[in-house]
């Protein structure tokens, strides 16, 4: 091996490499552009190549070569791979910041269609249950109904106790409904129609169970609290169901397998942000809406603070959007 010649060809890439780490050590990764950031990881894996080799050889490159080598790769290691689990996170708070709220504007028609679903089937089940009170046992199991009008009592104490693998249970069971709801977009939205009603059903029945019985306030304090991040949620992926119907039925202009696609990363960006509103609904509902702890009045108020803070949300991230002109480019 010749050393000072093998030095001399390769110390261009080193140096190359060392300048590109030292703008984005100062400016980040953003300074570079596409290109340099593909040369930077071709780089450093040819510099690893050149680490190993120098050390084979290190009684005739020196150890002043090898540990330069050494701090080199060290540095490279840094900014391709940790960088690009920094850069990955990035785009994670990015996503819940703007891309979010942005996807929830571009697909409000789809998400208030399933929230009119849910709102219709409950309705009908108030009226049919004020109306034939035996309706109400089509929805509700007898035990449930035992306890309401025979003991003027709500079920939900049987949570208390086992907060930890109630909330846990909620959380899978929430998660559960919310992607069916989603995966019934591939039955042409039939199953996704038919979910979101029947949950309205049900809690239309179920409301008007508890009304007859005087136990209104103290059900709806339960609701509320969660309630206010979980139906929002389910109603967003009701709405991700119906984009996916949308492509397989009116693909448009667009031919129907392109039109899926473009349907279905929308559908996936609503997925990815409800889980966040499920889980913190899943630990509310397990340890905070059913305590006895906590004044009824109270529960009002959170939940009633937790939907005008979702409302907040994404009326200001999206107006910000909007106004840059990048909404359309989720």
């Amino acid at each position: 091996m010749n050393v000072k010649r093998w030095i001399a060809r390769r110390e261009v890439d080193w140096k190359l490499l060392d300048e590109l780490l030292g703008r984005v050590e100062k400016q980040g990764l953003r300074s570079l552009s596409t290109t340099e950031i593909k040369q930077l990881a071709s780089l450093y894996r040819s510099v690893s190549g050149d680490l190993a080799r120098a050390r084979t050889y290190q009684t005739l490159v020196g150890n002043t070569i090898v540990q330069n080598l050494q701090r080199l790769t060290s540095r490279g290691y840094s900014q391709v791979y940790q960088g690009a689990r920094r850069q990955e996170w990035q785009g994670v708070l990015e996503f819940y910041l703007r891309g979010f709220p942005a996807v929830v504007r571009q697909t409000i028609g789809y998400i208030l269609l399933a929230t009119g679903l849910f709102v219709a089937g409950g309705l009908i089940g108030w009226w049919l249950s004020w109306r034939d009170p035996v309706f109400i046992s089509l929805f509700v199991p007898e035990s449930m109904i035992q306890t309401v009008r025979d003991d003027h009592k709500l079920w939900m104490g049987s949570i208390l106790g086992t907060e930890p693998l109630a909330s846990s249970q909620i959380m899978v069971n929430n998660i559960k409904v919310s992607f069916n709801a989603v995966a019934g977009g591939m039955t042409l939205g039939i199953a996704t129609v038919l979910l979101l009603f029947f949950n309205g059903l049900m809690i239309g029945t179920v409301g008007t169970l508890v009304g007859q019985n005087g136990l209104a306030y103290p059900f709806w304090a339960f609701v509320f609290p969660h309630g206010a991040l979980e139906l929002p949620a389910i109603f967003l992926a009701g709405g991700a169901g119906l984009l996916i119907a949308r492509g397989i039925l009116f693909p448009g202009k667009l031919r129907r397998g392109d039109a899926l696609k473009f349907y279905g990363v929308q559908a996936a960006q609503l997925v990815f942000g409800i889980v966040p509103m499920l889980i913190i609904a899943g630990t509310i509902e397990g340890f905070f809406s059913p305590s006895p702890i906590f004044p009824e009045p109270l529960k009002y108020l959170v939940g009633l603070l937790l939907f005008c803070g979702l409302l907040a949300y994404f009326n200001s991230h999206l107006q910000g959007k909007d106004s840059e002109g990048l909404g359309d480019s989720v």
